[in-house]
């Protein structure tokens, strides 16, 4: 079963992590553009060669989780991270609000469709964690999935445990699990959405709803808190990505994806004495053709 690395930003799994003070910036951020994009290509190209050998190997599948406020950046994260990865072996799903028949099943089925065979590569643009998050914020939404609508510390408690219990199941069959929680602050995510008034290009991504959204900022901040603090396990670690700048973000996620497949030890499948007996005698045929 993989087992997370330390690494600068993992979230740790001790219970202690501050979501709510957690640095939005790069330690050191006086690098230019140019100089995080050079790192993301390398990274990019690296990740395609991965996901090549991790579909030759067949033993592991991959999920990546991406978490985040409004106009963080998951969706320009997930393209120029996975711009080198044969399609054919990525999935990536938005999870959008939950549809009639999604809520008449319980909180972890309509995710649990879409999870990776072996071989492959699943991305969640938001996910279950949604149900310990915006409904955490939003407690009114739990009446369409006949929940109490007024629930208890303890009902919250018990939705965690049962998605740590669940990524443990998948991580146990195989399944690699990294999730991400691209952090941005609260003038950041101002300035990205005047940014969507104010460039004709981008009126379409705006949605007025998102400054609804914003109004529950601390609210949000502590359900980040509580959720990453008891879902953060060596087997399904989150990762705390300063989001400011979109660029080392997205450095950052790819670089954490590559050290996890490089732990894998994948490799191409060698043929063993008969095979390669075999491979011989098709040689000489298609010489002979």
């Amino acid at each position: 079963m993989f087992t997370a690395k330390p690494h600068p930003l993992l979230v740790p799994y001790d219970g202690g992590f501050d979501a709510r003070h957690a640095p939005t910036v790069p330690e050191k951020d006086n690098k230019k553009p140019d100089h995080w994009k050079d790192l993301l290509a390398t990274e990019a190209e690296a990740l395609g060669n991965a996901q090549y050998r991790l579909y030759a190997d067949g033993r592991y599948a991959l999920l990546l989780v991406f978490q985040a406020l409004d106009a963080a950046g998951k969706d320009s994260t997930i393209r120029h991270v996975f711009s080198g990865v044969n399609p054919c072996g990525l999935d990536v799903t938005p999870f959008k609000q939950p549809s009639r028949a999604e809520v008449a099943h319980d909180f972890l089925w309509r995710t649990a469709v879409r999870l990776p065979e072996r071989g492959n590569v699943a991305v969640f643009n938001r996910s279950y964690y949604e149900e310990v998050i915006v409904v955490r914020v939003h407690p009114q939404f739990l009446a369409a999935q006949h929940q109490p609508v007024n629930p208890t510390p303890e009902f919250w408690a018990d939705r965690c445990r049962a998605i740590v219990d669940h990524e443990r199941h998948l991580a146990t069959e195989g399944t690699v699990i990294l999730k991400f929680w691209l952090n941005i602050s609260r003038d950041e995510q101002r300035d990205r959405l005047l940014d969507r008034i104010d460039d004709p290009v981008k009126n379409w991504k705006f949605n007025p709803g998102d400054l609804d959204e914003r109004d529950r900022w601390d609210d949000y901040q502590a359900a980040y808190h509580e959720c990453l603090n008891a879902t953060s396990r060596p087997w399904a670690p989150w990762y705390a990505i300063p989001a400011d700048n979109k660029h080392y973000a997205r450095w950052q996620v790819a670089r954490v994806v590559n050290e996890a497949l490089a732990q894998l030890g994948l490799d191409f499948p060698r043929p063993n004495g008969a095979a390669l007996g075999t491979l011989a005698q098709c040689r000489a045929r298609l010489l002979a053709s």
